[in-house]
């Protein structure tokens, strides 16, 4: 079996379309225009104004089905979603529409098997319209906001994966109700074939297009929420921080001294004894702290205590 080609940033932009001329299409999604001459994939990208590091992994993957990035961290959410969304586009408001005018000149229109077909094309129409304006409406604005650091509550891509689907039940049933129940001849045998092969390649684009939403454009999200839930936790703790200090009481030194046996895991009695003061006047100073902090729980304290250098994190059992 021949080796599949891993294609590179040096490459000519020329050798990709020649080896897959169905990138051509790809192009367009990613803003790409023709007229590149000889230039290298990393010299059309950077010009046109497209991450080439994306724009290659979206390629690799749907052309040979590779996986593995070198760092997945340097995917460009912008221009997965620019991908994307014109991807959409072209499905939507060009092959759908083209598909059914095909289908309309090889049918006739008087045949009631064929009114149901196209009843059938219309229903799978609506369906994979519907799936997509779906993504579009809620998906990526929510995405959008991720990279702009607004908060997004009630939604994750998981929710979305679970009801990702490819939409292609339809298509497939519509090409068996062609091929076994619908007799034509001559021009419109014709016209049915060349339908039937164009269906047959909108199956196998949309089969990769959701590929790519599953294998790289998800996992991408996942990592956005991941990387926007440790700044909000970030965030929450500076703003604490800052409170703290700006607003609230200072801490005197047993007050101090409380916090490091509370973060050390003793007891009241246990601090009592070791500060040789009594339970109640532990209680006492716990009740300040938490006053003055306005923090109650135990692992606020905690981040309290290291943040301010009153415990080294390395001591602290997390």
């Amino acid at each position: 079996m021949k080796q599949q080609k891993m294609y590179e940033p040096e490459d000519k932009m020329i050798s990709l379309i020649r080896d897959n001329y169905n990138l051509l299409q790809s192009l367009g999604s990613f803003g790409i225009s023709l007229g590149f001459g000889d230039k290298t994939v990393s010299q059309v990208c950077e010009e046109q104004h497209v991450d080439t590091y994306t724009f290659l992994a979206v390629v690799n993957f749907t052309i040979n089905g590779y996986r593995d990035f070198d760092d997945a961290s340097r995917l460009s959410m912008p221009t997965l979603l620019q991908y994307l969304k014109a991807s959409h586009a072209y499905y939507i408001d060009f092959q759908l529409p083209f598909i059914r005018k095909e289908l309309a000149e090889a049918l006739d229109e008087n045949d009631n098997l064929a009114r149901l077909i196209m009843k059938l094309y219309d229903e799978y129409a609506r369906s994979i319209t519907t799936h997509m304006r779906h993504e579009e409406r809620v998906v990526y604005p929510y995405v959008e906001a991720l990279l702009e650091g607004k908060p997004v509550g009630g939604f994750e891509i998981d929710m979305y994966s679970k009801h990702h689907s490819q939409e292609s039940t339809k298509l497939r049933e519509l090409k068996s109700i062609i091929i076994k129940y619908l007799p034509s001849d001559g021009l419109h045998n014709n016209q049915l074939s060349t339908t039937l092969y164009d269906i047959y390649n909108n199956e196998e684009w949309l089969a990769l297009h959701a590929q790519v939403e599953e294998q790289i454009f998800i996992p991408a999200v996942r990592r956005l929420e991941h990387k926007s839930k440790q700044n909000d936790v970030t965030a929450k703790i500076s703003d604490m921080i800052s409170r703290n200090q700006e607003g609230s009481e200072a801490l005197g030194e047993r007050e101090k001294d409380v916090i490091v046996a509370l973060v050390q895991g003793m007891t009241n009695k246990e601090i009592a004894d070791h500060l040789c003061i009594s339970v109640n006047t532990v209680i006492t100073h716990r009740r300040n702290i938490a006053r003055k902090l306005q923090i109650h729980s135990p692992a606020g304290l905690t981040i309290y205590a290291i943040v301010n250098n009153l415990v080294d994190i390395s001591s602290v059992k997390l």
